[in-house]
């Protein structure tokens, strides 16, 4: 019998139905697992063990009453670090939040209360969300659990190696660029980015606006579905979410896939190249046709999102200055004639990471006087572009696929000292941002590598599924048959 941290959603669901076991019992099952993972993972900023028991004990209780029952009461989740939890220290990863207790909940967090589930911690994940791999985080990197060696991806590292390593039942992460996907490809792990709208920001530190999205990551693709259908719905306190009800599922027999050129050519690691085609023709023999398409603004987009991304990074967070709250330049530290740009410039520089910074400062450039028409309103151009390839392919097929990553896992300090090699880990992710249309990563086979040992490590692939706006419960449907080929196969 598996171990009660290694269960899925559905499996605690049913076990706490049938009293094979109590929330209580799930719950710390899953804080010894943090005990005895985490000093090598640290997929944990901070652990809830207290609050988290007394959630698991409410749980049970309700249990015993009986009744209707939610699929996610009395299970243990685990939060991105960018979410906030009314009580908790939340930090995004960074210094100059390093002391900041959030004075509400996220509306995705009243949901999950109002569901009962029980909320574990807060995960690591790269400073302000900015990156790909976790080591931009200023509390230390997160490692991967297939290969320590690695990085879990990013920025929601800590959430999706977390779920890999069996820390927690499920959790969420946001996704702005990819940053649920591409983690969720490296830990072999599934991660849905929703339509844009359709789970609220309301409580979600904003990096990008316009882009970001929270979502979950799960070790099935059903629990992906339980976790997104409680998040998920207006808020008015999010005016960009939307009532849309999602088009309904659509049958994988007679399922048009497109299949686009342009994430298939250069820069393509070969191993992950395979393991995503035989996915693909195991949908063709369960009666899905593959078509070739071509997405011809593709690559177009990872210079636009960078150019836009960066403008909204640079307005969004002007508002931590270590005046109001957050990390401050200490006054004695300071020359008495220092001016209030003088503190607000140092606290900056003292509190911001590298990588924050540069894109701080990119985004400042292409919002300044004499540049903005060159870039930013250029980069909305050609979004809208972008967004209009989409709409074209979907006229023609149901879903397109792909690789969720170009690469696999890769070492830590590989790609740190050069910021390109870095953003193009997210080169067929962060289009979907771009367009508002959600996008799924499923795992769909495995690569060997050797590690520092030369022993062989097998590193996950993930296949990213994209959909038509709302939807969803096609990109489920969908990422099941490959979740039963690859179980099959194995």
């Amino acid at each position: 019998m598996s171990s009660l941290y290694e269960l899925t959603i559905a499996d605690v669901f049913k076990g706490l139905r049938e009293k094979k076991f109590s929330s209580r019992e799930v719950t710390t099952a899953c804080l010894s697992r943090i005990e005895e993972a985490d000093p090598l993972i640290h997929s944990y900023l901070s652990v809830f063990r207290d609050s988290a028991l007394e959630q698991a004990a409410r749980a049970d209780e309700k249990i015993s009453e009986g009744g209707s029952l939610s699929p996610l009461l009395g299970v243990p989740l685990a939060m991105k670090d960018n979410i906030l939890i009314a009580g908790s220290v939340t930090t995004a990863s960074s210094k100059i939040l390093e002391q900041y207790v959030a004075p509400y909940d996220a509306t995705v967090i009243q949901k999950l209360k109002a569901e009962g589930a029980v909320i574990l911690g807060k995960t690591n994940m790269d400073e302000f969300a900015m990156g790909s791999s976790t080591e931009n985080s200023a509390f230390g990197a997160t490692r991967n659990p297939h290969d320590a060696e690695r990085v879990p991806g990013g920025s929601s590292g800590g959430s999706a190696a977390a779920v890999a390593a069996h820390e927690c039942i499920a959790s969420l992460g946001s996704d702005t660029g990819g940053s649920i996907r591409q983690p969720a490809s490296f830990c072999g792990v599934v991660g849905l980015k929703p339509t844009y709208g359709r789970v609220s920001r309301h409580g979600l530190m904003a990096m990008a606006s316009s882009l970001d999205q929270i979502g979950p990551i799960t070790k099935t693709v059903a629990d992906s579905k339980i976790l997104f259908e409680a998040i998920a719905g207006s808020d008015p306190l999010d005016s960009t979410t939307s009532n849309e009800a999602g088009t309904p599922e659509k049958n994988l027999k007679g399922l048009r896939i497109g299949i686009p050129k342009e994430y298939f050519g250069e820069g393509l690691d070969s191993r992950v190249g395979d393991s995503v085609h035989r996915a693909l023709e195991k949908l063709v023999v369960s009666g899905a046709t593959l078509v070739d398409i071509s997405l011809p603004h593709s690559d177009y987009a990872l210079a636009t999102y960078y150019i836009i991304m960066a403008a909204e990074v640079s307005a969004n967070l002007a508002r931590f200055d270590g005046i109001r709250y957050g990390y401050s330049t200490e006054r004695d530290s300071m020359q008495k004639d220092s001016s209030l740009l003088s503190m607000y410039t140092q606290s900056r520089a003292g509190g911001f990471g590298r990588e924050v910074k540069r894109r701080i400062m990119l985004g400042t450039y292409t919002l300044s006087s004499g540049y903005y028409d060159a870039y930013y309103a250029k980069a909305q151009k050609v979004r809208r572009l972008i967004q209009n390839d989409f709409k074209d392919a979907f006229s023609r097929v149901d879903v397109i696929a792909g690789p969720t990553s170009p690469i696999l896992p890769f070492r830590f300090g590989e790609r740190t000292r050069d910021p390109l090699s870095m953003y193009k880990a997210d080169i067929y992710t962060v289009a979907i941002n771009l367009s508002g249309i959600p996008a799924l990563s499923v795992p769909c086979g495995t690569a060997e590598e050797k590690n520092s040992k030369g022993l062989s490590v097998k590193l996950p692939v993930g296949l990213q599924l994209i959909g038509p706006w709302f939807s969803e419960h096609t990109l489920f449907c969908v990422s099941e048959a490959v979740e039963r080929n690859l179980q099959n196969h194995e």
